[in-house]
């Protein structure tokens, strides 16, 4: 049952910001809010590829986040499997 609870919120923190993006025809006009895009840059060499940047760091962020599950998970199986032979070795203690 954690399992599939895990699957779940796992599969919603994916999906959700394709859910956050927003349709560009709904948003504020330029003089709405005061900013007018530019168009044409002077310098092309100046620019930054912004969606690059922005894809690798996300996925950077999303690979760190599931090795650290995957440590914490191995670790806690890890320290119940001592935790049963112990209880095992006390439980054999006591007859």
């Amino acid at each position: 049952m954690k399992r599939i609870h895990a699957l779940v919120v796992a599969v919603l923190l994916l999906a959700s910001p394709a859910f956050a993006q927003q349709d560009p025809s709904k948003a504020p006009s330029a003089a709405q809010d005061g900013f007018v895009p530019v168009t044409n840059p002077n310098g092309a060499q100046e620019t930054i590829p912004a969606q690059n940047l922005v894809a690798i760091a996300y996925g950077l962020i999303w690979v760190l986040l599931f090795g650290y599950m995957w440590s914490v998970r191995s670790r806690l199986n890890r320290v119940e499997r001592e935790m049963e032979t112990v209880s095992r070795r006390v439980g054999a203690g006591k007859k």
